[in-house]
């Protein structure tokens, strides 16, 4: 039992969560003395342990610090030491120094990968969610020895438990590959070294598991927390921040359709089917239960500004930030947070801006695309930033945009006798400033050394936008543009222009509804744009499709911006140039980096359970 014990209590990642056992997590009971009737009797002491997954709550004179659930929340990640998020890992984003990022997105990643798995001071993601799976199993275990409480409760924390153990293996997979399934507690006696299951049975166990979960929650009657719109209440419930039966059938179909996935498809068409008809079901349960998409004019409510807002179907409150805070450094470039050296920041590329269509829906993304809008007289290389998706002006700070306390945002440069002279938001006295010619303003909050607001940043974990866009995609593959789930009142080209409308933008063009080939492009485009720079959708995305190895292949471009006398060239009195970035911060890919390898000084301590290969 000591050598257990030693091992659990040290920072080490699967070997250690699954060879623990009860006695050691009541060590950390939280009211020492305990024993294991006594705290899982009690309902305040049950409470509190089972809390540890959502707060890494301090139980007695310990603490389990970074090990909660909140690790594997993007917006969380994003607000590291490390300066970067999941986007700069790919062709998405640049990081405004070159850091752990590019090392990362250069192909390799095993001299960091600590940093992500149990290093305590960094975001242990790998161990954290081992962790959790282990306070649920064992809260499972235990829950029948609560007294006095209520049936309202017992399924509460059943559905819960169920949720956030499907949650955690989902964030594992999604990261690190397939995993043995672990639903009861492991103990010393135990065989611990589990083999994998494949990537499609790993899926169908988390939605599974999310399915139980919702059926605990219906009993309890907590589809959703809050009472719905017009009733007193609305999006102010306390426990908001528990996951609840429409996340729960939400985050089932989001698994389904990526077991349906090129990476993870077992079974064909019949994946495809099987995620169309899990994600109708999902939107029609999310709308009999009051969400909403949110009009335009209240779209960055599901990020900024506000707790919660009825789109979101679980979502996590990181609370409220100054613009000078120190979690700010990865995110927010340093000329915006006024931090001369130790800033970072996150860049759109040139690339992501090619996705953003012209406001009448003709697609940017190639030199061919570009030339046909120019030829309808809808786009000008010169004027490149009129007439485009109104989600562009939301999610992007390009030059000339309109930002609080800066007017029109200055990202250019004048040559002066041979000598570059650069604008404000390009002072080269800063470490953290762009080198694409763009920001990110999606998730910025609008906070700056000229503008020193402390905005509420809010993280949408999964919200309806997402289920048209998961709908349209599995019905597009399963029943083509024009089919639909049996059942569903909705097509695949309806599901993705209910989100485009949404947005102002027109429906898909005809020359793209003419097949499921021609669709499909478009459908990735619109998840592209619909939920860039949250969730790490585009990381997780472009490797499910098998895409990686080509558009992490290709080159990563900025825009040059010099300005210049007003002329029929160049009306705007600028002049944009597309330039391949700087050799140091492009991509290169190689297969391993579907997934992260595991602790070098950990892989080779199993057998059963095959590592990933190292890179």
């Amino acid at each position: 039992m000591k050598k257990f014990t030693t091992i659990l209590l040290a920072p080490v990642l699967l070997i250690v969560l699954l060879a623990g056992c009860v006695e050691d997590y009541l060590d950390q009971a939280p009211e020492s003395g305990l024993g294991t009737e006594d705290v899982f009797s009690k309902y305040e002491n049950f409470k509190k342990f089972f809390d540890s997954i959502y707060e890494g709550n301090k139980l007695d004179d310990k603490t389990w610090r970074g090990y909660n659930i909140k690790n594997a929340y993007s917006l969380y990640f994003d607000f590291w030491d490390q300066k970067y998020t999941m986007e700069s890992l790919t062709d998405m984003s640049d990081m405004g120094r070159v850091m752990d990022a590019q090392i990362i997105k250069s192909g390799s990643v095993s001299a960091i990968i600590n940093k992500m798995t149990y290093d305590q001071a960094r975001r242990p993601i790998l161990g954290s969610m081992f962790k959790i799976i282990r306070v649920c199993n064992i809260s499972l275990q235990n829950i029948n020895l609560l007294k006095d409480v209520n049936a309202v409760d017992i399924n509460d924390f059943k559905g819960q438990s169920h949720f956030i153990r499907a949650f955690a293996h989902f964030e594992l997979f999604r990261l690190w590959g397939p995993m043995p399934y672990l639903n009861k507690v492991i103990g010393p006696d135990d065989e611990w070294d589990i083999p994998r299951l494949s990537k499609h049975e790993t899926l169908v166990r988390i939605a599974a598991d999310m399915d139980t979960a919702a059926s605990y929650f219906k009993q309890a009657d907590l589809m959703r927390r809050d009472p719905p719109p017009g009733v007193a209440g609305h999006l102010n419930n306390p426990e908001q921040k528990r996951p609840n039966g429409v996340a729960a059938i939400a985050m089932k179909a989001r698994a389904l359709l990526y077991a349906a996935s090129p990476l993870n498809n077992e079974l064909g068409n019949k994946d495809w089917e099987n995620a169309a008809v899990a994600n109708w079901e999902a939107i029609k349960l999310a709308e009999q239960h009051g969400y909403e998409l949110l009009p335009l004019s209240d779209y960055k409510r599901n990020y900024i500004g506000n707790q919660y807002s009825n789109e979101q179907l679980w979502a996590w409150s990181a609370g409220t930030k100054a613009y000078n805070a120190g979690d700010l450094q990865g995110q927010v470039n340093g000329v915006f947070g006024g931090g001369k050296t130790g800033w970072s920041g996150e860049c759109p590329t040139q690339n992501t801006v090619d996705k953003f269509e012209t406001k009448w829906g003709e697609p940017l993304n190639t030199e061919a695309d570009r030339a046909a809008a120019t030829a309808a007289g809808h786009y000008n290389e010169q004027n490149p930033y009129a007439n485009r998706d109104p989600r562009f002006e939301i999610d992007i700070i390009y030059n000339q945009a309109q930002i609080p306390g800066y007017g029109a945002a200055k990202i250019y440069y004048e040559t002066n006798n041979g000598a570059a002279v650069y604008a404000e938001l390009l002072d080269q006295t800063y470490a953290g400033i762009t080198r694409t010619g763009y920001y990110e303003r999606k998730t910025w909050g609008e906070q700056s050394v000229k503008n020193k607001t402390t905005p509420q940043y809010t993280d949408p974990l999964i919200r309806l936008g997402e289920l048209y866009l998961n709908y349209a995609e599995a019905a597009n593959e399963a029943y083509g543009p024009n089919g639909m789930a049996p059942g569903a009142t909705m097509t695949a080209l309806q599901a993705v222009n209910k989100i485009r409308n949404r947005a102002g933008m027109p429906d898909v063009l005809p020359a793209y509804t003419g097949s499921k080939d021609k669709l499909r492009d478009r459908i990735k485009n619109e998840r592209t744009i619909e939920l860039c720079f949250e969730g790490g959708h585009y990381f997780h995305d472009i490797r499910r499709w098998k895409d990686a190895p080509k558009v992490m292949g290709g080159t990563l471009y900025r825009v040059d911006i010099e300005k210049v006398p007003v002329s029929t060239t160049y009306p705007t009195g600028f002049k944009y140039t597309r330039m391949p970035m700087s050799a140091d911060r492009q991509v290169r890919w190689k297969d391993a980096m579907y997934y992260f390898p595991f602790n070098t000084e950990d892989m080779y301590k199993m057998k059963n359970f095959v590592s990933n290969e190292v890179w």
